[in-house]
Order: structure tokens, then C-alpha cells, then sequence
């Protein structure tokens, strides 16, 4: 199915013979496609993800340049064009990702990026995720996160920040979780915070938390994709939706990786 799908690319509405990856995330490269084959394969391998280091190691590739740029041009394909929204009952929550810098919530905090968690709550369980870098705590980003991560009228549960104090007229219906008995710090929202905790965990230990703020959307997706797939047991199905998703994905050069763009707006990071 897949070479079919780049076969139907072969030739344009004029029927104009192009290359078979055009359009897709392989655009422009100078390696065969068995190689990117042998990428994602190893990438949907790794449990805990993947580095650059590991990948340009195992490819025998010329530089490390060229394996950041692949992993970078892959984790760009794990985000599903035209997901379905998350549904039911869904806490949301804010965590900060960074240093150890202090600062005020809903103000920023320096040195560290703001990151709405949203999770579905699957009985005990946690279901699927959406991560979405913002740049603030306010109501008008906090409601864009949640308005890209949930379909109308789900249940959205939150802290008492006022920055979700909007989400009932926006077609949710919004339960603000406030035990006036819980003991300070008591965990109220423990699907995010495992998340956060996850993440973060992810962060410092396959990339030694070296992630730039830049770039952190690209991780964000490749954790997201990571967790939306946990319970998989057969790699192929991760390895064949991943090529499902690099022909359908608009292509990247490295200069745009470099700067940032990502051919859309920072936005939701979802399966």
C-alpha cells in the first residue's frame, strides 16, 4: 500500500513524470528509501526513543548533522494529519519544562516553556494525549490548547485558574476540581501530573535534557506518539503507520528545521 501510495505521485495533474517522494518527508534526499526504511524501523524499536548519536552509529550515516535532520524530518511524521480530538472526560493541566528557574504562573518563568497537558481518563487508566507548547497561562491560549485537543462538549476537568474560566462557553462542560479537605500540594489532577511526570522523566533521561526550546515541539510529538502507543506489542504497526504519515506530511528542508519552521503554526501535538 505504501508503494502504491508513492506511485500514484509518479506523475503530476499533467502527467509530468516527478519523483516518486515528492511532497513526502523524503523529498530532496540523496539516501535510498531501503535506508529511511532502516531508520524508522530502529526508531519504533527504541523504547525510550532515539538520538541522533544512535541513529547515525547504527546507519553508519556521515554526520551528525544528517541523523539530527532525519530524526527531526521522522518525529514530523508521527503526528496523524486530521486526528480525531480527544473525547469524554478530560483533565488538562499546565506544566513547566526547563531549568530549575523560579517564576510566576501565567506570567512565564525564565529559561522554561509553557506546556498544556491534556489525557483522557480511561477508568483508572490514562488514555490518549495531546501536548501543545503555549506561550502563557492566560485564558486565550489555555482555551486555543484545549479547543485543538477536545471535541465539543466533552468534560473538561481543571484546577481553579482563571484561565479556564471560559470553557463552559465554548461548548464544554467544565468541572473545576477543588477539594476544599485535600491537604496543600494533594494531587487533584493525577492523569496530567503522571504525564508530566513521564515527560519530563523522557526528557533528562533519553536526551539528557538536552532539548532546545526551539526544537521542543518535535520531541513533544515523538512522546506523545510514544505514549498514545504504549500498549502496542507489534512494532510493525508503529513502523507501518509512520509510513502511512511520511506520505502525507509536507516536506521539511534542514535550514527550516534549524529555524523552527515546521511547515505549521506551534499547535497541537497529538497521534
Amino acid at each position: 500500500l505504501l508503494f502504491a501510495s508513492l506511485k500514484k505521485r509518479k506523475f503530476n495533474e499533467n502527467r509530468n513524470q516527478v519523483s516518486v517522494v515528492s511532497g513526502t518527508i523524503f523529498h530532496g534526499t540523496h539516501k535510498s528509501l531501503t535506508i529511511w526504511f532502516r531508520a524508522i524501523w530502529w526508531l519504533v524499536g527504541q523504547k525510550n526513543g532515539a538520538s541522533a548519536l544512535g541513529l547515525k552509529n547504527v546507519l553508519g550515516l556521515g554526520s551528525y548533522r544528517t541523523a539530527w535532520a532525519w530524526l527531526h524530518k521522522i518525529r514530523r511524521a508521527m503526528v496523524t494529519p486530521n486526528r480525531d480530538r480527544l473525547s469524554g472526560v478530560i483533565e488538562v493541566d499546565e506544566t513547566y519544562i526547563g531549568g530549575e528557574k523560579s517564576g510566576k504562573r501565567g506570567r512565564g518563568a525564565a529559561g522554561k516553556t509553557l506546556v498544556v497537558i491534556s489525557a483522557e481518563i480511561d477508568g483508572r487508566r490514562i488514555g490518549r494525549i495531546r501536548l501543545q507548547r503555549v506561550a502563557d497561562a492566560s485564558g486565550k491560549s489555555l482555551e486555543r490548547a484545549v479547543q485543538e485537543a477536545a471535541k465539543e462538549k466533552s468534560v473538561i476537568r481543571t484546577d481553579a485558574w482563571n484561565g479556564y474560566n471560559r470553557l463552559s462557553h465554548l461548548g464544554y462542560v467544565h468541572e473545576i476540581v477543588r477539594d476544599q479537605t485535600a491537604e496543600a500540594g494533594k494531587n487533584l489532577l493525577p492523569h496530567c501530573h503522571r504525564v508530566a511526570a513521564l515527560l519530563k522523566r523522557w526528557l533528562l533521561g533519553t536526551h539528557q535534557g538536552a532539548v532546545s526550546h526551539e526544537h521542543l515541539d518535535y520531541y513533544l510529538d515523538e512522546f506523545t506518539f510514544r505514549f498514545n502507543r504504549r500498549t502496542s506489542r507489534h512494532r510493525g504497526k508503529l513502523f507501518y503507520r509512520l509510513l502511512q504519515n511520511a506520505v502525507c506530511v509536507e516536506p521539511v528542508t534542514f535550514r527550516q528545521i534549524v529555524k523552527n519552521v515546521r511547515g505549521r503554526k506551534p499547535g497541537i501535538h497529538h497521534m
